[in-house]
């Protein structure tokens, strides 16, 4: 039964999406030239669901669909690591022309060319794995 609903929940937000152009190639390529707020506006309004959301989970102490109390655990500072992790996906977000999400929905639309971006990504993340005991 917790399957059919994180199903739905992909499915309504691969509408959401698509409807939106978020997954356009074109709508990517404006937001990296600084040539339109649109795509902007989507990760802002993302952003700030987010925020708006944790807060109301704190405040209401809400649990996890396990039943568990959602506990944010405190985070060292890695600055570096993330300005450098951030730099590569942004490029690879740059040069593929799709972040994950949308790399399954084009996918799932019908653009079946992307699987190639999506065995990139999966080799990557293989690769990672692969060497990720020996980055500091």
């Amino acid at each position: 039964m917790k399957a059919i609903k994180f199903l739905f929940t992909g499915i309504f937000f691969g509408i959401v999406l698509t409807k939106s152009e978020a997954v356009s190639w074109y709508r990517i390529v404006e937001m990296f030239r600084f040539e339109s707020f649109h795509m902007y506006g989507i990760i802002g309004s993302a952003v700030i669901t987010g925020i708006v959301l944790l807060q109301l989970s704190k405040r209401f102490k809400m649990n996890t669909t396990e039943g568990n109390p959602i506990a944010l655990p405190e985070k060292a500072k890695q600055y570096k690591k993330a300005l450098f992790g951030g730099s590569i996906f942004g490029l690879g977000w740059a040069l593929a022309g799709a972040c994950p999400g949308p790399m399954f929905i084009l996918f799932g639309a019908g653009y079946y060319s992307i699987s190639i971006v999506i065995l990139a990504s999966l080799l990557g993340t293989f690769v990672y794995g692969l060497v990720a005991y020996k980055l500091p």
